[in-house]
């Protein structure tokens, strides 16, 4: 049965809405997973490494279909709240286009940059050639997997969020079949997973042009517009928080690598790519919730239904907090066989992991709430607290924390960071949940 954003929302009714965005981004999230675990058993822990080391400038720059994506559904979504569909359909075809050409030009401009980035990073000798090698062959995909960012979210705006969650899911399939083709078969190596990865960022990315182009069923359609400066503009302000989470996950992930190339060299950013995967499959179910229920909110925002916004927000609550347990006990439980699987072959590398993942997992009980947080006030298009939430937290706390924690604690330290700027960015967030209630009646 549909479900439309008007409606009010029980648990199931709420679920059932999100659950393919959270599909959609663990998904997402499948594509470094698997060549990461492909290179790592097949081609060795220093190409391993090296796709560990440049992948965060590469998820950097694709920070700006983040950023569009989120604010500009908030904004579509409002918009189709006051009934103005055709309003909505021009800010939705105006902002598409704009992802399309500015991911061309970045793409072509981040060729030239991976090499002196990876240098930056600390890589030399074959790192920095696996380095250059890996990063130049996911720019070619990169507008494509920018749009299919930005289609994430209007997919949910648009009511279809199950047709989304089937682009992906074809996408990821596709990127792991390759994976296996390509590297276990083949013994193409490193450009191997690249490439398989490419394939699938190109398919979640150019599909939805073809769908959204042509006549269908859904309420947004791409078709003739006019520039809408003012509408770009908070689009760019109102996904800033988004802009900033990437953009600073980015430099703060660089940090990190620099931080474990000191203490335990090529083998502790192997350990922490191989926790940052996981990471991202667990934190995915809260940015998927976050990016599927937005649009909900803003809808409601926009017609002004303030007993609906209390129960999304009690609601979203709750179940953040019932998923953050459940990821820590399984964390803690999966340990030793995500060392196994990805760093068994290694037994130092093993214990080194094992280890610290088992001290990272404690992020998992707090940052779902400064996920959502950070979601909800772009929901309510008020992107400067959003921003704020998301600069503190992936920049400001985390980059004093994994500075002066290993200097007390050595390499624990760094393990440790994550969770400690979360629970400062926690008391952030809830002061301005309080601070706001009365703005945005949803207590």
């Amino acid at each position: 049965m549909k479900i439309q954003l008007s409606e009010h929302f029980t648990y199931k009714k709420l679920l059932q809405f999100v659950f393919p965005s959270i599909i959609m981004m663990i998904f997402t999230s499948i594509y470094s997973v698997v060549d990461g675990l492909f290179v790592s058993n097949f081609v060795g822990k220093s190409a391993f490494a090296a796709v560990n080391l440049i992948m965060p400038f590469l998820m950097g720059i694709s920070a700006l279909g983040f950023m569009i994506g989120t604010g500009g559904s908030a904004i579509v979504a409002k918009t189709l709240g006051e009934e103005k569909i055709e309003n909505a359909n021009e800010y939705f075809s105006m902002l598409v286009y704009i992802t399309a050409i500015g991911g061309i030009i970045i793409a072509i401009l981040s060729m030239f940059l991976v090499k002196p980035v990876a240098i930056l990073f600390g890589a030399s000798g074959t790192l920095l050639d696996n380095c250059i090698l890996y990063g130049r062959i996911l720019c070619i995909s990169l507008p494509a997997f920018m749009l299919q960012n930005v289609f994430q979210s209007f997919f949910v705006t648009a009511e279809k969020p199950h047709l989304g969650l089937r682009v992906i899911v074809i996408a990821g399939v596709t990127n792991m079949v390759l994976d296996f083709l390509f590297v276990a078969v083949l013994h193409l190596g490193l450009p191997g997973a690249g490439f398989a990865t490419v394939c699938g960022e190109f398919i979640g990315g150019l599909f939805p042009l073809f769908y959204f182009g042509r006549k269908n069923s859904s309420l947004l359609k791409l078709g003739k517009t006019h520039f809408h400066g003012r509408i770009l503009l908070k689009t760019c302000t109102n996904g800033s928080s988004e802009l900033m989470t990437n953009l600073s996950s980015s430099v703060v992930n660089a940090l990190y690598n620099m931080q474990l190339m000191k203490f335990a060299g090529e083998d502790g950013v192997a350990a922490y790519g191989t926790i940052m995967y996981v990471n991202f499959i667990f934190v995915s179910i809260f940015f998927g919730y976050a990016i599927g229920s937005a649009p909900i909110v803003s809808y409601h925002y926009g017609a002004n239904n303030q007993d609906e916004l209390k129960n999304l927000f009690h609601k979203s609550i709750r179940l953040i907090g019932t998923w953050a347990v459940s990821l820590f006990i399984i964390a803690q439980l999966i340990a030793t066989p995500l060392a196994t699987l990805f760093v068994g072959y290694d037994q130092g590398l093993f214990e080194l992991t094992r280890s610290g993942f088992r001290l990272y997992s404690f992020a998992f009980l707090i940052n779902g709430f400064n996920i959502y947080g950070s979601a909800f006030f772009t929901a309510l298009n008020n992107g400067l607290l959003s921003a704020l939430i998301s600069f503190l937290r992936t920049l400001v706390f985390q980059m004093a924390v994994v500075l002066l924690l290993p200097l007390l604690l050595g390499i624990n330290g760094v393990w440790c960071s994550v969770a400690i700027a979360e629970l400062l960015t926690l008391c952030v967030t809830g002061t301005f949940i309080v601070l706001e209630r009365n703005t945005y009646h949803y207590l």
